[in-house]
Protein backbone atom coordinates (compact mmCIF):
# COMPACT_ATOMS: atom_id res chain seq x y z
CA UNK A 1 0.00 0.00 0.00
CA UNK A 2 1.20 3.48 -0.74
CA UNK A 3 0.19 6.38 1.32
CA UNK A 4 0.43 10.40 1.46
CA UNK A 5 -1.02 11.79 4.33
CA UNK A 6 -1.85 15.45 4.85
CA UNK A 7 -1.44 16.21 8.21
CA UNK A 8 -0.47 15.00 11.76
CA UNK A 9 0.37 16.52 14.81
CA UNK A 10 3.66 13.94 15.72
CA UNK A 11 6.04 16.08 15.54
CA UNK A 12 4.44 18.57 17.87
CA UNK A 13 4.30 15.59 20.32
CA UNK A 14 7.96 14.57 20.13
CA UNK A 15 8.79 17.76 20.74
CA UNK A 16 6.62 18.97 23.61
CA UNK A 17 6.68 15.54 25.16
CA UNK A 18 10.22 14.85 24.56
CA UNK A 19 9.37 12.13 22.76
CA UNK A 20 10.67 10.68 19.53
CA UNK A 21 9.19 10.13 16.06
CA UNK A 22 9.78 6.28 16.69
CA UNK A 23 7.26 5.83 19.94
CA UNK A 24 5.03 3.06 19.22
CA UNK A 25 2.56 4.74 21.76
CA UNK A 26 1.61 7.58 19.49
CA UNK A 27 -0.56 7.16 16.92
CA UNK A 28 2.31 7.34 13.92
CA UNK A 29 5.45 6.05 14.72
CA UNK A 30 8.10 5.51 11.68
CA UNK A 31 8.36 1.85 13.10
CA UNK A 32 5.21 0.83 12.96
CA UNK A 33 4.87 2.46 9.16
CA UNK A 34 7.94 0.42 7.60
CA UNK A 35 5.38 -1.89 5.96
CA UNK A 36 3.61 0.92 3.81
CA UNK A 37 5.82 1.78 0.72
CA UNK A 38 6.07 4.69 -0.28
CA UNK A 39 4.79 6.87 2.92
CA UNK A 40 4.85 10.11 2.67
CA UNK A 41 3.68 12.18 5.71
CA UNK A 42 3.43 16.03 6.33
CA UNK A 43 4.57 16.57 9.61
CA UNK A 44 2.94 19.79 11.23
CA UNK A 45 4.27 22.41 13.36
CA UNK A 46 0.92 23.02 15.49
CA UNK A 47 1.31 26.67 17.37
CA UNK A 48 -1.49 26.47 19.47
CA UNK A 49 -3.44 29.81 20.08
CA UNK A 50 -1.93 30.78 23.13
CA UNK A 51 1.36 31.30 21.60
CA UNK A 52 2.37 34.32 19.69
CA UNK A 53 5.40 36.58 18.70
CA UNK A 54 8.85 35.03 20.12
CA UNK A 55 7.17 31.69 22.35
CA UNK A 56 5.44 31.64 19.05
CA UNK A 57 8.74 31.28 17.16
CA UNK A 58 10.66 29.26 19.69
CA UNK A 59 8.30 26.52 19.58
CA UNK A 60 9.32 26.62 15.59
CA UNK A 61 12.46 26.32 16.45
CA UNK A 62 12.44 23.71 19.19
CA UNK A 63 10.03 21.47 16.65
CA UNK A 64 12.73 21.98 13.78
CA UNK A 65 15.23 21.10 16.24
CA UNK A 66 14.16 18.06 17.25
CA UNK A 67 13.06 16.90 13.21
CA UNK A 68 16.65 17.54 12.27
CA UNK A 69 17.99 15.41 15.05
CA UNK A 70 15.18 12.55 14.50
CA UNK A 71 15.94 12.38 11.19
CA UNK A 72 19.93 12.42 11.34
CA UNK A 73 20.09 8.66 12.16
CA UNK A 74 17.25 7.51 9.96
CA UNK A 75 16.70 6.78 6.53
CA UNK A 76 13.58 9.06 6.57
CA UNK A 77 13.96 12.15 3.26
CA UNK A 78 12.84 15.54 3.99
CA UNK A 79 11.41 16.35 1.00
CA UNK A 80 11.55 19.99 -0.10
CA UNK A 81 11.36 19.49 -3.71
CA UNK A 82 9.00 17.68 -6.35
CA UNK A 83 12.14 15.90 -7.12
CA UNK A 84 12.49 13.98 -3.53
CA UNK A 85 8.96 13.40 -3.92
CA UNK A 86 9.23 11.34 -6.58
CA UNK A 87 12.81 9.44 -5.24
CA UNK A 88 10.81 8.96 -2.50
CA UNK A 89 7.94 7.07 -4.90
CA UNK A 90 10.26 5.66 -7.14
CA UNK A 91 12.44 4.04 -4.63
CA UNK A 92 9.73 3.22 -2.18
CA UNK A 93 11.22 5.17 0.73
CA UNK A 94 9.48 6.98 3.73
CA UNK A 95 9.87 10.68 3.31
CA UNK A 96 8.25 13.95 5.21
CA UNK A 97 6.78 17.39 3.92
CA UNK A 98 7.64 19.60 6.75
CA UNK A 99 4.50 22.02 7.57
CA UNK A 100 3.14 24.63 9.80
CA UNK A 101 -0.29 24.58 11.40
CA UNK A 102 -0.82 28.32 12.12
CA UNK A 103 1.10 31.53 10.64
CA UNK A 104 1.65 32.78 14.23
CA UNK A 105 4.62 31.25 13.11
CA UNK A 106 5.43 34.11 11.51
CA UNK A 107 5.60 36.29 14.57
CA UNK A 108 3.69 39.27 12.33
CA UNK A 109 7.10 39.63 9.99
CA UNK A 110 6.46 38.93 6.42
CA UNK A 111 10.49 38.08 6.02
CA UNK A 112 9.67 34.71 7.71
CA UNK A 113 7.77 33.33 5.24
CA UNK A 114 11.58 33.13 3.13
CA UNK A 115 12.99 31.41 6.58
CA UNK A 116 10.38 29.10 6.54
CA UNK A 117 11.12 28.09 3.33
CA UNK A 118 14.73 27.95 3.62
CA UNK A 119 14.51 25.89 6.23
CA UNK A 120 12.28 23.30 4.22
CA UNK A 121 8.20 24.28 5.14
CA UNK A 122 6.40 23.30 2.23
CA UNK A 123 3.01 24.24 3.48
CA UNK A 124 1.04 26.28 6.11
CA UNK A 125 -2.14 26.87 7.52
CA UNK A 126 -2.89 30.81 7.82
CA UNK A 127 -4.08 30.24 11.31
CA UNK A 128 -5.65 28.02 14.12
CA UNK A 129 -9.00 28.46 15.19
CA UNK A 130 -8.31 31.65 16.89
CA UNK A 131 -7.08 34.76 15.60
CA UNK A 132 -3.36 35.68 14.74
CA UNK A 133 -1.39 38.43 12.67
CA UNK A 134 -3.35 36.83 9.44
CA UNK A 135 -6.52 36.71 10.06
CA UNK A 136 -9.43 34.95 12.42
CA UNK A 137 -9.97 31.28 12.50
CA UNK A 138 -13.00 29.36 12.58
CA UNK A 139 -13.49 30.02 16.41
CA UNK A 140 -13.49 33.61 16.03
CA UNK A 141 -17.69 33.97 15.98
CA UNK A 142 -17.44 37.79 13.93
CA UNK A 143 -14.90 36.74 11.39
CA UNK A 144 -13.28 39.34 10.05
CA UNK A 145 -11.50 37.14 7.54
CA UNK A 146 -7.73 38.27 6.35
CA UNK A 147 -6.22 40.97 7.49
CA UNK A 148 -3.86 43.92 5.54
CA UNK A 149 -0.97 41.64 6.77
CA UNK A 150 -2.58 38.11 6.29
CA UNK A 151 -3.66 39.39 2.26
CA UNK A 152 0.93 40.06 1.81
CA UNK A 153 1.60 36.94 3.53
CA UNK A 154 -0.70 34.83 1.35
CA UNK A 155 1.46 36.57 -1.95
CA UNK A 156 4.29 36.47 -0.03
CA UNK A 157 4.09 32.13 0.63
CA UNK A 158 2.62 32.02 -3.90
CA UNK A 159 5.78 33.68 -4.47
CA UNK A 160 8.10 31.91 -1.90
CA UNK A 161 6.62 28.37 -2.59
CA UNK A 162 4.88 27.69 0.58
CA UNK A 163 1.06 26.30 -0.16
CA UNK A 164 -1.53 28.34 1.07
CA UNK A 165 -3.96 25.61 3.91
CA UNK A 166 -7.29 27.03 4.97
CA UNK A 167 -8.17 24.42 7.53
CA UNK A 168 -9.25 25.94 10.59
CA UNK A 169 -9.43 29.34 8.78
CA UNK A 170 -12.91 30.99 9.35
CA UNK A 171 -15.52 31.29 6.15
CA UNK A 172 -14.60 34.65 5.36
CA UNK A 173 -10.97 34.29 5.78
CA UNK A 174 -11.85 31.12 3.18
CA UNK A 175 -13.01 33.45 0.82
CA UNK A 176 -11.26 36.26 1.08
CA UNK A 177 -8.13 33.43 0.10
CA UNK A 178 -10.44 32.24 -2.70
CA UNK A 179 -10.82 35.62 -4.15
CA UNK A 180 -7.06 36.54 -4.04
CA UNK A 181 -5.42 33.52 -4.54
CA UNK A 182 -3.55 32.78 -7.95
CA UNK A 183 -2.05 29.52 -7.34
CA UNK A 184 -3.58 25.96 -6.01
CA UNK A 185 -4.74 26.10 -1.90
CA UNK A 186 -5.17 23.20 0.28
CA UNK A 187 -7.67 21.90 2.78
CA UNK A 188 -5.21 19.19 4.38
CA UNK A 189 -7.70 18.01 7.19
CA UNK A 190 -11.41 18.87 6.59
CA UNK A 191 -14.25 16.80 5.88
CA UNK A 192 -17.50 17.23 4.62
CA UNK A 193 -20.24 19.70 6.80
CA UNK A 194 -23.10 18.13 4.83
CA UNK A 195 -22.51 15.16 6.10
CA UNK A 196 -20.99 16.30 9.60
CA UNK A 197 -22.30 19.65 10.42
CA UNK A 198 -19.29 20.92 12.35
CA UNK A 199 -17.81 24.23 12.47
CA UNK A 200 -14.27 22.78 10.83
CA UNK A 201 -15.54 20.78 7.88
CA UNK A 202 -15.97 22.20 4.49
CA UNK A 203 -19.37 23.58 2.99
CA UNK A 204 -20.30 22.38 -0.74
CA UNK A 205 -19.51 26.23 -1.58
CA UNK A 206 -15.97 25.53 0.10
CA UNK A 207 -15.93 21.97 -2.25
CA UNK A 208 -16.29 23.67 -5.35
CA UNK A 209 -14.11 26.38 -4.91
CA UNK A 210 -11.25 24.37 -3.85
CA UNK A 211 -11.73 21.86 -6.94
CA UNK A 212 -12.01 24.77 -9.01
CA UNK A 213 -8.43 26.29 -7.79
CA UNK A 214 -7.20 22.53 -8.62
CA UNK A 215 -6.67 21.89 -4.80
CA UNK A 216 -6.74 19.35 -2.41
CA UNK A 217 -8.59 17.98 0.75
CA UNK A 218 -7.27 15.86 3.28
CA UNK A 219 -9.69 13.19 4.78
CA UNK A 220 -9.55 14.03 8.36
CA UNK A 221 -9.81 11.06 11.34
CA UNK A 222 -11.08 13.25 13.86
CA UNK A 223 -14.03 11.64 15.26
CA UNK A 224 -15.93 15.28 15.91
CA UNK A 225 -15.69 15.44 11.91
CA UNK A 226 -16.29 12.36 11.18
CA UNK A 227 -20.27 11.54 12.75
CA UNK A 228 -22.34 13.94 14.82
CA UNK A 229 -22.69 11.12 17.57
CA UNK A 230 -18.74 11.28 18.09
CA UNK A 231 -18.87 8.10 20.23
CA UNK A 232 -20.09 6.18 17.27
CA UNK A 233 -17.49 7.14 15.11
CA UNK A 234 -16.15 4.37 12.93
CA UNK A 235 -13.63 3.96 10.07
CA UNK A 236 -16.69 3.38 7.89
CA UNK A 237 -17.52 7.10 8.29
CA UNK A 238 -14.17 7.95 6.94
CA UNK A 239 -15.72 6.12 3.88
CA UNK A 240 -19.18 7.97 3.79
CA UNK A 241 -17.37 11.63 4.00
CA UNK A 242 -15.12 10.03 0.88
CA UNK A 243 -18.11 8.83 -1.14
CA UNK A 244 -19.80 12.34 -0.40
CA UNK A 245 -16.66 14.20 -1.88
CA UNK A 246 -16.77 11.71 -4.93
CA UNK A 247 -20.51 12.24 -5.45
CA UNK A 248 -20.02 15.89 -5.71
CA UNK A 249 -17.36 15.32 -7.99
CA UNK A 250 -14.33 16.38 -6.27
CA UNK A 251 -12.50 13.16 -6.14
CA UNK A 252 -9.92 14.15 -8.29
CA UNK A 253 -8.93 16.64 -5.56
CA UNK A 254 -9.34 14.08 -2.73
CA UNK A 255 -6.34 12.49 -0.58
CA UNK A 256 -6.19 11.77 3.42
CA UNK A 257 -5.08 14.27 6.16
CA UNK A 258 -5.42 11.75 9.16
CA UNK A 259 -4.62 14.67 11.83
CA UNK A 260 -2.75 11.41 13.68
CA UNK A 261 -1.51 12.46 17.09
CA UNK A 262 -3.77 15.71 17.19
CA UNK A 263 -7.07 13.98 17.42
CA UNK A 264 -9.28 11.61 19.01
CA UNK A 265 -9.71 8.68 16.48
CA UNK A 266 -12.49 5.73 15.81
CA UNK A 267 -12.60 3.47 17.52
CA UNK A 268 -12.16 0.83 15.21
CA UNK A 269 -8.39 2.29 14.88
CA UNK A 270 -5.02 2.32 16.62
CA UNK A 271 -3.33 4.67 14.09
CA UNK A 272 -0.89 4.03 11.36
CA UNK A 273 -1.06 0.41 11.84
CA UNK A 274 -4.52 0.71 11.02
CA UNK A 275 -3.95 2.29 7.74
CA UNK A 276 -3.68 -0.87 5.60
CA UNK A 277 -7.66 -2.09 6.91
CA UNK A 278 -8.95 1.41 5.95
CA UNK A 279 -7.21 0.86 2.63
CA UNK A 280 -9.01 -2.42 2.41
CA UNK A 281 -11.82 -0.98 2.95
CA UNK A 282 -11.89 2.08 0.75
CA UNK A 283 -11.12 -0.44 -2.04
CA UNK A 284 -14.39 -2.91 -0.98
CA UNK A 285 -16.35 0.72 -1.50
CA UNK A 286 -14.48 2.63 -4.47
CA UNK A 287 -12.77 -0.14 -6.20
CA UNK A 288 -8.75 -0.05 -6.52
CA UNK A 289 -7.91 2.72 -8.76
CA UNK A 290 -10.31 5.33 -7.31
CA UNK A 291 -8.84 4.12 -3.86
CA UNK A 292 -4.71 4.44 -4.44
CA UNK A 293 -5.61 8.05 -5.63
CA UNK A 294 -6.89 9.28 -2.61
CA UNK A 295 -4.57 7.13 -0.50
CA UNK A 296 -0.99 8.40 -2.56
CA UNK A 297 -2.27 9.45 -6.37
CA UNK A 298 -3.61 12.94 -5.90
CA UNK A 299 -1.68 14.32 -3.40
CA UNK A 300 1.54 12.85 -5.06
CA UNK A 301 0.28 14.29 -8.38
CA UNK A 302 -0.69 17.79 -6.77
CA UNK A 303 2.67 18.76 -4.67
CA UNK A 304 5.10 17.42 -7.55
CA UNK A 305 3.06 19.83 -9.48
CA UNK A 306 3.19 22.63 -6.99
CA UNK A 307 6.81 21.97 -5.68
CA UNK A 308 8.51 22.63 -9.29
Amino acid sequence: MRLFDLHCDTLYRAFTEQSTLFNDEFHISFNKSSGISPYIQCLAIWIPDEYRGKDAVALFDGCVAKLKEQLEASSIVWCRSADDIEFVSKNHRQGIILTVESGAALAGDLHRITELYDIGVRMMTLTWNGSNELGDGIGITENGGLSEFGRMAVHEMEKTGIIVDISHAGEKLFWDVESIAEKPFVASHSNARSITPHRRNLMDEQITALVQHKGLIGLNYCVDFLNKDKTKAKMCDIIDHAGYFIEYGAGSALAMGADFDGADIPSDMRGIESVEELYRLFVKRFGENITNDIFFGNAFRFFTENLK
